[in-house]
């Protein structure tokens, strides 16, 4: 199921309309967020965001965790697994593992750093111990009060920023902003801040970091003589269609699907025969290839499927690292 359209629009009368159970769902998550932590054995550095749906969480994730060994520490990615079957602890690998146990995120965390998933995050950071790592990366954590943390990042993505502001189900907020803020330690915009605004005036007591998503040029360089068909189930797939008509990759036809999709092979078959009836290339997302690998009646597509890796270049990376590195010394 896709986010609704008027989430991501001025406050309304839908939203309106939902404003009572935004009340008692908001109240019920600031309620949790402020509940018991428990302290872990390593430090803990959590990326969140503010909104349901597609803020940039997963490069964010792979970003830290590659300053963090620049640095000289050993990160260990800590995914709740969603989308996967698989409680955990778990250490995941990422040649054998499947999205459908462990979640097309971890898979991609995995290619970057070891990457526990698991359910209990506190049982989680205790394996990550056990397996000789010296910091934790907790994956979509600002909501989740289980472990301390020392330092938070909420990413925030620059198009759409927060929508219209209100909690779900009235808008894409997860909890109300005031009580995620004071949880947070910087944000990150990713992308262009047109959107981000308001958020970024309600965070004036933070750092406010920019970054952006950068294609690989090898993938784009591949594509540059075609036309392609582009699908894709994440968060936010027009985010991933821009970025594909920015890199200069002609895009006749786009297929957007939910979040974590789990494509079918009538699915898979409907997308080939969609391509090859029009001289298209396909070309999805590292998600969504993720979701595909392993899986025998999606092999044709994940064969057939080019695939368009991002990597996120932020501006002030010095600050952050400095800022980082400060937290976790303290």
């Amino acid at each position: 199921m896709r986010d609704p359209a008027f989430w991501w629009r001025p406050a309304g009368l839908a939203s309106g309309l939902l404003a009572p159970l935004a009340a008692a769902y908001g109240a019920i998550a600031a309620r949790r967020m402020a509940g018991p932590s428990a302290r872990a054995e390593l430090p803990v550095l959590c990326v969140g965001n503010f909104t349901l749906g597609g803020a940039g969480k997963t490069p964010t994730v792979m970003m830290l965790a590659r300053m963090l060994q620049e640095a000289g520490l050993r990160p260990c990615c800590l995914s709740r697994g969603y989308g996967g079957s698989l409680a955990g602890p778990k250490l995941v690998d990422a040649h054998s593992d499947r999205a459908r146990e462990v979640g097309d995120e971890a898979l991609l965390l995995a290619q970057v750093a070891p990457t526990i998933v698991a359910r209990d995050r506190v049982a989680g950071a205790q394996s990550a111990k056990a397996a000789g790592c010296s910091v934790v990366v907790m994956d979509d954590g600002l909501q989740n009060a289980s472990l301390i943390k020392d330092f938070t990042l909420a990413a925030v993505d620059g198009r759409r920023g927060i929508g219209n502001a209100c909690v779900f189900p009235a808008g894409p907020l997860r909890a109300p902003l005031a009580a995620q803020l004071a949880r947070c330690d910087a944000l990150l915009v990713v992308g262009d801040d047109t959107g981000a605004r308001d958020v970024i005036a309600a965070a004036r007591h933070l750092p406010v970091l920019h970054g952006r998503l950068v294609p690989d040029p090898a993938a784009v360089a591949a594509l540059q003589a075609r036309k392609v068909l582009a699908f894709a189930g994440i968060g936010d797939p027009d985010k991933f269609f821009a970025t594909v008509t920015a890199a200069g990759v002609a895009l006749a036809q786009r297929r957007a699907f939910a979040d974590h999709h789990r494509y079918t092979a009538e699915q898979a078959a409907e997308l080939i025969m969609q391509a090859e009836h029009d001289g298209l290339a396909l070309l999805t997302t590292a998600k969504d290839r993720a979701r595909l690998a392993g899986e025998p009646a999606l092999a044709a597509l994940a064969a057939k499927a080019h695939v368009l890796p991002v990597t996120l270049v932020v501006e002030e990376a010095d600050a952050l690292q400095k800022l980082v590195l400060a937290k976790l010394r303290r």
